[in-house]
């Protein structure tokens, strides 16, 4: 595991997805980020930033009731795969998606995630998203993938 990354303060849907599309400039095919955090903590704003940053086709909107929503790239790059395991039953549901068949080619974002989808690769960077009024993300990497990685441009100025 990379050290634990202590992100910015959040104090806006803005500045969530400002951060969220630095993250997402950092992520390639193949990159599996778990969201984790209550309801309400900016978990699907944060998935706009990473869409931003990824140049998707918008709108990137909570998956809950569809569970996957798959947003191509406007640049030629990876699509985003964005997942929301709330509803989800277990892993079999999960297995279900086959988010193992579009991994490699796609940044698989996954809310409500944890517990359920780190099987799929070694390589992967979980966000927790804590606070009230104002959010502090914390940022893990697994994997040697992330061996490296420039993760200091996400973390406290």
């Amino acid at each position: 595991m990379v050290p634990e990354l202590l992100g910015p303060p959040l104090a806006t849907p803005e500045e969530t997805r400002a951060w969220g599309a630095r993250l997402g400039r950092l992520l390639h095919a193949g990159d599996l980020v778990l969201l984790t955090g209550g309801l309400g903590a900016g978990k699907t704003t944060l998935t706009q930033g990473i869409a931003e940053g990824l140049r998707v086709r918008g709108p990137v909107t909570s998956p809950t009731f569809v569970i996957a929503r798959i947003h191509p790239s406007l640049v030629d790059g990876p699509p985003l795969v964005h997942v929301d395991a709330y509803r989800l039953g277990g892993l079999a549901e999960l297995d279900d998606l086959d988010l193992d068949t579009s991994l490699t080619d796609s940044v698989t974002v996954v809310e409500w995630g944890h517990g359920l989808v780190e099987d799929l690769t070694e390589d992967r960077v979980e966000v927790t998203l804590t606070g009230e009024e104002v959010r502090q993300a914390t940022v893990a990497a697994w994997g040697e993938r992330w061996d490296g990685a420039p993760l200091d441009g996400l973390g406290v100025p």
